[in-house]
């Protein structure tokens, strides 16, 4: 297993080396490179899962790192079931967003400079995810931040996406101040960052509902906010959109955005400390769920609609392991990974088939012409809207129900609420760029066309995934799904006391309410042609204040942007001109004055010079006559 282990990252890292390195040279082959790092990496990913299947896990140093003092800590890792699950979606899907950016970037002049980025981005998320304490975790951590920060800025000619990629950065940093902070109280109570004796001893340490496990849970949690754009660290990620469309998919789907999810999940011993903690979880999660999708409702962007989508959607996963279902929010983390995966690349060959066109209401009519890309992304939106028997039904489907069983009646039913808004301004998408007249000029629609293999192939595997998955693996049994059996040496087993019928009706419910948002987006928008004028155009109060995503961004802009921007211009013209800058240039005044007293000395005339010797000696022998005394 260990030597297993060192190839998964080493793959990535090996291609990110060489289109770095060798970029300039190599130019439009770097596919070559980086393709098959990561399909290399997905197959030994596989070969790990295979002995993981087997009931092999391991967990142990890989080397030493840091010894300070009393501080002293090694790169750890830790392969079980549900680091297993996270190397295969990672690595799975991150395979089929590298083929596809082969062939969406293709002509793009930094070519080796994007595929450097992407390998290096996966490889961070292996890392983390293969991280054995909680320092690597932190350092991985930070490092996918930095490749979002490089990527989403990728075209940083354009102002748009230079002012994104600093937005996701500083953001993030807001919420990893907060984690850092948690890694850090975690060291000073338990003497470790390991994973297995910090959870191995989080009972005995900590007080249950305790101060510090508390401050512990929600330091971390912070940091997850700002990764996984929660409420009220979210705004970075609609922004993200400026990026090259696969790094859209890549972020939203495989890595960056899961790792909150992932890291709430994997701490729960820790969470379960402070149930305080978890109802935080919980709620911050679903409201961010029904927060996010009422923004999507009126988007006209094709890939922001799908930003807010997976805002909503990583908002079900966290309400999901806030009420314990940890399984099922993993689950709901995989599946969102094929949809969500699919919609993004299916988006961007919409924009590639139309030259770079995403606004929706300059589309339509797009069925006939790209077949493959339209029925791929239909899969899409009905797994994302929970439609059976799709693969976001099962996911989805079991959050609703364990949030129903533990209770919180009133969160459930913010849940139900934003997954009929799912469904609406999904479906709302589809038709407004597949179906009804085009929108677009004649000549735009003339050239109009379906993307080449190397971009549908991926679509249609994803597809396939986000059809069978729920299937295969999602299918409740009275002892858990075959999902949660597997993961349940991490995750203790849901016990649920209602009935079948319970259960069912549920489900019956839940589909019923999907169907419904389907069906209202089809009467306004599906029935009939729609015109270009009126779509986004706000027609009430309400629909202007979801067209401009309730303010907050001028609301952040104007109680902390602003102020600190002027106080840094404060600081630039009166601490840093009058206080660093007058310190130093007093320093050298000091000096200039010290070297034109030191002239007058060095007059360059032979005699003042003896004359200074004599006076010299003299002082010298009366100093000597001073200390004998008198005769």
């Amino acid at each position: 297993m260990q030597r297993l282990l060192w190839l998964i990252p080493l793959f990535p890292l090996v291609g990110t080396v060489v289109n770095a390195l060798f970029g300039r040279v190599i130019g439009r082959r770097a596919h070559w490179v980086a393709v098959p790092a990561l399909g290399a990496s997905f197959l030994v990913a596989c070969a790990v899962f295979l002995r993981v299947w087997n009931g092999e896990v391991w967990a142990g140093d890989l080397f030493p790192w840091i010894s300070a003092g009393s501080f002293t800590t090694a790169v750890t890792a830790q392969v079980d079931e549900l680091s297993a699950v996270m190397l295969l979606v990672v690595t799975g899907v991150g395979f089929l967003i590298h083929l596809y950016s082969a062939g969406y970037m293709h002509g793009d002049p930094g070519y080796a400079r994007f595929f450097t980025y992407l390998n290096l981005f996966v490889f961070s998320m292996v890392m983390l995810v293969l991280a054995g304490n909680f320092l690597l975790l932190y350092v991985f951590w930070e490092a996918v931040g930095l490749c979002s920060y490089l990527l989403i800025g990728f075209w940083y000619e354009k102002q748009s996406a230079s002012d994104a990629g600093k937005k996701a950065f500083i953001v993030n940093r807001v919420g990893d101040f907060g984690f850092g902070l948690g890694v850090m109280l975690i060291w000073t109570t338990f003497g470790s960052l390991n994973y297995i004796e910090v959870f191995a001893r989080a009972e005995s340490t900590l007080t249950l509902g305790g101060g510090t496990a508390t401050a512990i849970a929600l330091l971390l949690f912070m940091g997850a906010c700002g990764k996984s754009a929660q409420l009220p660290l979210y705004t970075w990620l609609p922004d993200a959109m400026e990026g090259p469309t696969p790094v859209s998919a890549l972020i939203h789907a495989a890595t960056m955005v899961t790792a909150g999810v992932y890291m709430v999940a994997r701490c729960h011993v820790l969470f379960e400390m402070s149930p305080l903690s978890l109802d935080v979880v919980a709620w911050v999660g679903g409201l961010t769920a029904l927060f996010a999708a009422t923004i999507g409702l009126a988007q006209t962007d094709i890939k922001r609609v799908l930003a807010y989508s997976t805002i909503s959607q990583l908002g079900y996963m966290f309400v999901g392991v806030g009420v314990g279902a940890y399984a099922a929010g993993i689950f709901h983390l995989v599946t969102h990974a094929f949809f969500k995966a699919l919609l993004f690349l299916g988006a961007g060959s919409v924009i590639h088939g139309l030259h770079g066109e995403q606004d929706l209401r300059r589309m339509g009519g797009l069925a006939p012409r790209m077949m493959t890309t339209t029925w791929t992304f239909i899969f899409g939106a009905a797994a994302l809207s929970g439609i059976f028997p799709f693969a976001g039904f099962f996911s989805k489907d079991e959050i609703l129900a364990s949030v129903f069983h533990e209770g919180h009646i009133t969160l459930w039913a913010l849940l139900l609420a934003g997954a009929f808004m799912t469904a609406f301004y999904t479906f709302r998408l589809v038709f407004l760029a597949f179906t009804g007249s085009p929108r677009m000029s004649k000549e735009a629609a003339h050239h109009t066309h379906e993307s080449p293999l190397v971009m549908t192939v991926p679509l249609v595997i994803l597809a396939l995934l986000a059809l069978l998955a729920g299937v295969l693996v999602g299918i409740p049994f009275p002892h858990g799904t075959l999902f949660a059996r597997f993961l349940a040496p991490v995750f203790p087993l849901q016990e649920v006391e209602h009935s079948s019928a319970v259960v069912f009706s549920l489900a019956i419910l839940s589909t019923l309410v999907a169907l419904g948002g389907v069906v209202l987006a089809w009467t306004m928008y599906g029935r009939r042609p729609v015109r270009a004028e009126t779509i986004g155009a706000p027609t009430n109060p309400i629909h202007a204040l979801l067209l401009n995503k309730y303010y907050v961004d001028e609301l952040y802009d104007a109680l902390f942007v602003r102020p600190i921007y002027r106080l840094s211009q404060w600081c630039a013209r009166a601490f840093d001109l009058g206080v660093i800058d007058g310190i130093v240039n007093g320093v050298g005044r000091v000096v200039v004055a010290w070297g034109q007293v030191l002239r007058r000395v060095q007059t360059g005339f032979v005699m003042n010079y003896a004359l200074g010797m004599l006076l010299g000696a003299v002082a010298v022998v009366a100093f000597l006559l001073s200390r004998l005394g008198p005769p």
